[in-house]
């Protein structure tokens, strides 16, 4: 059976102020999100918006769709549990050809991710935006323009897609005639357009830190992965030293790599201190605004 997150505390209007998610890219580590999510499930909080980039769009939308944290928590230990059946999952997603690699076609490794969601999401998660239980955004950047693109209505799939088109590795997504590539690319932790008066913004960043003790040379696919990783961290830092959000939580298992699923319960064993981070900040906050 599907557990739903509690009714929501905060709505529009009133003296109560709105509460604003924001999770971001990361990659494996943002599986750490789930932590977060089944927090506020332990207060009874629910957000009036989640805005979500990359990993933290998938995690954000299937939890605006009414999924508790606890469910997502089994459904990620599960999904990857088994090995051999996400590994088969994953082929069935891909696009790309060993033969086209030999042929000068094409990207062998390629992954389509619209088949991918559909292949890995609950399926309590809907086809719409408009179906969603909780207002959701996801965030992508247009790869022409080179400019932020926000996703808020419509078809939910090619969206979320859109926004975790990591280049190399997910194909890119047309939407509303736009090619959209992975959020991260611009904005890896929305939340900067989101902080107003009256608002409570938890953002969550579970991109990778420095590993200044790593000499080990990377290969060909870790190396073109890991610089998404480099990338997001910096433009987070930047962000966040010009405008913190109102509160900020930084997880994520150290020595986790971009697509190391694999260890979901050992990432998700990992986060399990967030919680009690997210509820004092969140309760100092709350203060704060009272």
């Amino acid at each position: 059976m599907v557990r739903t997150a509690p009714g929501p505390i905060y709505a529009h209007g009133g003296n109560r102020p709105e509460f604003v998610l924001v999770l971001g890219a990361g990659g494996a580590r943002g599986l750490s999100h789930i932590a977060v999510l089944e927090a506020l499930d332990d207060l009874g909080i629910r957000p009036t918006l989640i805005a979500g980039c990359s990993m933290g769009a998938i995690i954000g939308a299937a939890y605006a769709a009414g999924l508790s944290g606890r469910a997502l928590h089994e459904h990620a230990v599960g999904l990857f549990r088994d090995r051999a059946r996400a590994i088969a999952r994953l082929l069935d997603a891909r696009i790309g050809k060993l033969t086209d690699l030999v042929r000068g076609l094409g990207n062998p490794v390629l992954i389509d991710g619209e088949r991918l969601l559909d292949l890995f999401w609950p399926e309590a998660v809907p086809d719409r935006f408009e179906e969603l239980a909780i207002p959701f955004v996801a965030t992508a950047t247009d790869y022409h323009l080179h400019a932020e693109v926000t996703l808020s209505r419509g078809p939910l799939t090619p969206a979320v897609a859109a926004s975790l088109a990591i280049p190399g590795l997910v194909r890119p997504v047309m939407v509303d005639g736009r090619v959209l590539i992975d959020g991260a690319a611009i904005d890896p932790l929305p939340y900067g357009r989101l902080m107003r008066p009256g608002r409570i913004v938890l953002a969550v960043d579970t991109s990778a830190p420095a590993a200044s003790d790593e000499t080990r040379v990377p290969g060909a696919l870790e190396a073109m992965v890991g610089v998404s990783h480099i990338r997001t961290r910096s433009i987070v830092q930047r962000m966040i030293e010009r405008q913190p959000p109102d509160i900020l939580i930084r997880a994520g298992m150290d020595g986790i790599g971009l697509l190391d699923f694999f260890k979901a319960k050992a990432i998700l064993g990992a986060a399990e201190p967030v919680k009690d981070e997210v509820k004092r900040k969140l309760a100092q906050a709350l203060e704060r605004q009272g």
